[in-house]
Protein backbone atom coordinates (compact mmCIF):
# COMPACT_ATOMS: atom_id res chain seq x y z
CA UNK A 1 0.00 0.00 0.00
CA UNK A 2 1.49 3.41 -0.64
CA UNK A 3 1.58 6.39 1.75
CA UNK A 4 1.02 9.29 0.65
CA UNK A 5 2.40 12.82 2.59
CA UNK A 6 0.93 16.13 2.82
CA UNK A 7 3.17 19.12 2.84
CA UNK A 8 1.84 22.11 4.46
CA UNK A 9 3.27 25.66 4.00
CA UNK A 10 2.47 28.64 5.77
CA UNK A 11 4.74 31.58 4.62
CA UNK A 12 4.64 35.05 6.70
CA UNK A 13 5.73 38.05 6.10
CA UNK A 14 9.55 39.27 7.08
CA UNK A 15 9.44 41.46 9.50
CA UNK A 16 12.90 43.12 8.93
CA UNK A 17 11.46 44.09 5.87
CA UNK A 18 14.10 41.94 3.77
CA UNK A 19 13.76 41.56 -0.06
CA UNK A 20 12.38 37.70 0.70
CA UNK A 21 10.58 36.14 -2.13
CA UNK A 22 8.62 33.02 -2.02
CA UNK A 23 8.32 30.33 -4.17
CA UNK A 24 4.39 30.64 -6.08
CA UNK A 25 3.96 26.66 -6.04
CA UNK A 26 4.50 26.84 -2.23
CA UNK A 27 1.40 29.49 -1.69
CA UNK A 28 -0.98 26.84 -4.01
CA UNK A 29 -0.39 28.83 -6.87
CA UNK A 30 0.85 27.68 -10.52
CA UNK A 31 3.76 30.27 -11.37
CA UNK A 32 1.79 31.58 -14.58
CA UNK A 33 -1.16 32.28 -11.96
CA UNK A 34 1.47 34.43 -10.58
CA UNK A 35 2.93 35.87 -13.69
CA UNK A 36 -1.06 37.09 -13.80
CA UNK A 37 -1.07 38.43 -10.81
CA UNK A 38 1.68 40.64 -11.70
CA UNK A 39 0.04 41.32 -14.99
CA UNK A 40 -2.45 42.42 -13.50
CA UNK A 41 -0.73 44.93 -11.35
CA UNK A 42 -1.88 42.56 -8.06
CA UNK A 43 1.48 41.86 -6.62
CA UNK A 44 4.88 41.19 -8.12
CA UNK A 45 6.14 38.24 -9.23
CA UNK A 46 9.56 37.16 -10.74
CA UNK A 47 10.27 34.25 -12.32
CA UNK A 48 6.86 32.13 -10.03
CA UNK A 49 8.39 34.08 -7.12
CA UNK A 50 5.80 36.34 -4.91
CA UNK A 51 7.46 38.95 -2.35
CA UNK A 52 6.94 37.68 0.80
CA UNK A 53 5.46 40.85 2.36
CA UNK A 54 2.83 40.27 -0.07
CA UNK A 55 1.74 36.86 0.70
CA UNK A 56 -0.82 37.66 2.78
CA UNK A 57 -2.40 39.71 -0.09
CA UNK A 58 -2.21 36.60 -2.52
CA UNK A 59 -3.74 34.32 0.47
CA UNK A 60 -6.82 36.44 0.81
CA UNK A 61 -7.62 36.45 -2.94
CA UNK A 62 -7.13 32.49 -3.07
CA UNK A 63 -9.61 32.26 -0.11
CA UNK A 64 -12.14 34.29 -1.61
CA UNK A 65 -11.73 33.08 -5.06
CA UNK A 66 -12.08 29.12 -3.21
CA UNK A 67 -14.07 29.36 -1.01
CA UNK A 68 -16.73 31.90 -1.99
CA UNK A 69 -16.58 31.74 -5.92
CA UNK A 70 -15.42 35.03 -6.31
CA UNK A 71 -13.73 36.01 -9.85
CA UNK A 72 -10.17 37.42 -9.96
CA UNK A 73 -10.99 40.88 -10.35
CA UNK A 74 -14.23 40.98 -7.83
CA UNK A 75 -11.15 39.46 -5.24
CA UNK A 76 -8.81 42.48 -6.30
CA UNK A 77 -11.67 44.80 -5.53
CA UNK A 78 -12.00 43.50 -2.00
CA UNK A 79 -8.76 42.77 -1.46
CA UNK A 80 -8.04 46.73 -2.08
CA UNK A 81 -10.94 47.81 0.15
CA UNK A 82 -10.47 46.09 2.92
CA UNK A 83 -7.08 47.07 2.74
CA UNK A 84 -8.24 50.91 3.07
CA UNK A 85 -10.75 50.04 5.65
CA UNK A 86 -7.24 48.53 7.47
CA UNK A 87 -5.56 51.77 6.98
CA UNK A 88 -8.40 54.43 8.19
CA UNK A 89 -9.11 51.80 11.10
CA UNK A 90 -5.30 52.72 12.26
CA UNK A 91 -5.86 55.89 11.51
CA UNK A 92 -8.85 55.84 14.09
CA UNK A 93 -7.18 54.08 16.58
CA UNK A 94 -3.95 56.47 16.11
CA UNK A 95 -6.17 59.64 16.46
CA UNK A 96 -7.67 58.08 19.61
CA UNK A 97 -4.83 57.60 21.57
CA UNK A 98 -4.17 61.86 21.16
Amino acid sequence: MKKFYLQIYRHTPSADGEDNWVDAVSLGIHPDMAQLLADLGIVESRLGYVPANQVRRVQKILRLRRNLGVNLPGAVIIIDLLERIEKMQDEIDRLKRR
